[in-house]
């Protein structure tokens, strides 16, 4: 059982243990003239790609997107993602690690989280030209490196999350009328989901982890989302199984028994009924796109 291409945070990335690890390029100089290609693969740290000028395609579990000017692409850990950046680009790559992204304040994290929920935005100028002067800051922090940079560079990323964060309020998918609480507790689900989803896919199980009822949680998901718990499960076991058949050439019994099904054929059945395609289907009208 081949696992999908993992990319790490590089050993050159500065690291302060408990401040994280966190790099920062400009796209002209990563790009020195020729496109980017990244294949199909996934990362176990942050990846944001801020573009002021741009063309390519950006595909993030599936989702394509047309790369453009002012547009924020934010990758969290685990999802997988293809990318073709023509070689005009301007703009910022950034990668950070976990630690890292922990913020100071619980208001402060709650904006870094509520920013990284959507993998895309497309921001207008003036709002661009900010977010933009933020990542600029940062660069010249990371590039000096005098006392007190990483502090510093955290505070113009703060800085960068909640200005996003304010973008991210017009396009959201969760609710406007959804308090604090239970969008934590959305998101919360959300994180357990990703970590959790090849060995546990019962209601009851995420509930009680996340010390709620069933009832609880179900409220708040169709409150935030409109979806039931199965439904979020069921989404993430498809989305797994999608991300191991295009990113591997894993038979399709081993990624059935790798998603917890025993059996290959209910596997088969359940894709299907979700997607409209068996996933030997599903993977050759894909693996050339």
């Amino acid at each position: 059982m081949k696992s999908i291409p993992v990319r790490h945070i590089a050993e050159t990335h500065e690291d302060h243990s408990s401040l994280g690890r966190f790099s920062i390029r400009k796209l002209g100089a990563l790009l020195n003239g020729n496109d980017l290609v990244h294949d199909l693969h996934r990362h176990d740290f942050f990846f944001i790609l801020a573009t002021e000028e741009g063309q390519g395609v950006h595909e993030i579990d599936f989702v394509k997107y047309e790369i453009c000017k002012n547009a924020v692409f934010i990758l969290r850990p685990g999802q997988v993602h293809h990318l073709h950046l023509m070689a005009d680009a301007a703009g910022y790559l950034l990668e950070f690690d976990i630690a890292f992204y922990r913020a100071h304040s619980p208001t402060a994290e709650q904006q870094w989280k509520k920013a990284c929920a959507q993998n895309y935005q497309q921001v207008d100028e003036n709002r661009s030209k900010k977010l933009l002067n933020h990542l600029s800051n940062c660069l010249l922090e990371f590039s000096s490196k005098e006392d007190g940079y990483m502090q510093a560079i955290k505070a113009s990323m703060e800085l960068f999350m909640i200005e996003l964060a304010r973008q991210s309020q017009d396009s959201t998918k969760i609710a406007a009328n959804v308090s604090t609480y239970t969008q934590e507790r959305y998101e919360e689900l959300l994180r357990l989901l990703e970590a959790n989803i090849t060995r546990i896919k019962s209601v009851s199980e995420y509930a009680k982890l996340l010390n709620l009822s069933v009832y609880q949680l179900n409220a708040i998901t169709k409150a935030s989302v409109g979806k039931t718990t199965a439904d979020l499960i069921n989404e993430q076991i498809i989305l797994e199984a999608k991300r191991f058949l295009l990113a591997t050439p894993n038979q399709i019994k081993d990624i059935a028994w790798h998603l917890g099904y025993e059996d290959p054929s209910y596997f088969i059945r359940f894709f299907k009924n979700h997607t409209g395609y068996s996933p030997d289907a599903f993977r050759k009208q894909n693996s050339s796109s």
